[in-house]
């Protein structure tokens, strides 16, 4: 009867209709060493999952380290020094102008105020001819 029994879960294996209960009994009967002559085929399957079960994977794997690009890294540093000097120079040239704009309004503007008194001594003088040329009639 256990005979049939085997050969009814082994149909149903090969057919992929077991449950795990029936898959386990029939591991446990191949498993024994007393097999039927005509189900030894089947003995190195169930053999095979028993010594399978066992075996474990030891060769380590390397795993991909992300790695920098430093190339691109460098790349882009160098452009934005270049940026941070050149805004710099620019900023620099643009205080000096305004600097040396500042110092030319301040020297016009001496300039405008000396200029400004020689003319009222100009004035002066020009009156000062014209009188003198009304009290001494002096022709022209």
């Amino acid at each position: 009867m256990e005979l049939a029994n085997i050969e009814k879960l082994l149909e149903k294996y090969l057919n992929a209709e077991t449950s795990i209960a029936e898959e386990k009994e029939l591991k446990n009967y191949f498993s024994q060493g007393n097999v039927a002559p005509h189900l030894k085929e089947y003995e190195t399957l169930f053999g095979y999952f028993s010594t399978s079960k066992s075996e474990r994977f030891t060769k380590t794997i390397q795993l991909k380290t992300k790695k920098t690009n430093w190339k691109w890294l460098s790349v882009a540093a160098s452009v934005v020094l270049l940026v941070s000097v050149y805004t710099g120079y620019q900023k620099n040239q643009e205080q000096k102008a305004e600097k040396i704009m500042a110092e030319t309004q301040m020297a016009l503007g001496m300039l405008s105020a000396n200029l400004n008194k020689g003319t009222v001594a100009v004035a002066q003088l020009q009156q000062f001819e014209t009188t003198k040329n009304k009290v001494f009639k002096q022709p022209k």
